[in-house]
């Protein structure tokens, strides 16, 4: 199914992975968003459960382990062309995560990793739902505790 003027929302998973009180980004490569720091993941597989999936593209993106995954929220990121059809419909699930020792490498469609402490995101220009995820992820991380 083509990505641009879908038949149907394609199905992404997002992570917001933790290290002690540092979150994980990745500078995407490709589009959509590239060049933009935002949260590891990508499209959920056939056959595969979302859980899977965030571990798989977690260790895709970043070459970690998740030590605990939980579900999070689900945002719709959807775009318009000129004429006001869809042009772009992603159902993204996120989770919230905790990663396992070993150091964050860049692949798949990661560009760069990094850790950010939650003062620091505000200055990287990110997408306000993925904002708006990460201050949620770290209520419930708080809560979990």
């Amino acid at each position: 199914m083509s990505r641009d003027y879908p038949e149907r929302p394609v199905v992404g998973v997002g992570a917001v992975v933790w290290r002690g009180d540092r979150v994980l980004l990745i500078r995407r490569g490709k589009p959509p968003r590239a060049g933009e720091w935002s949260l590891p993941g990508g499209a959920q597989e056939l056959g595969e459960g979302v859980l899977e999936a965030a571990r798989r593209e977690v260790r895709e993106e970043t070459g970690l382990e998740l030590t605990r995954v939980e579900l999070l929220t689900v945002v719709d990121s959807i775009g318009h062309d000129e004429q006001g059809r869809v042009r772009w419909h992603y159902t993204l699930i996120d989770v919230w995560a905790e990663a396992a020792a070993g150091e964050a490498v860049p692949g798949g469609d990661a560009a760069e990793v990094r850790w950010f402490g939650l003062d620091e995101l505000e200055g990287l220009g990110l997408w306000s739902e993925t904002l708006r995820v990460v201050r949620l992820a770290a209520e419930r991380r708080a809560a979990a505790r």
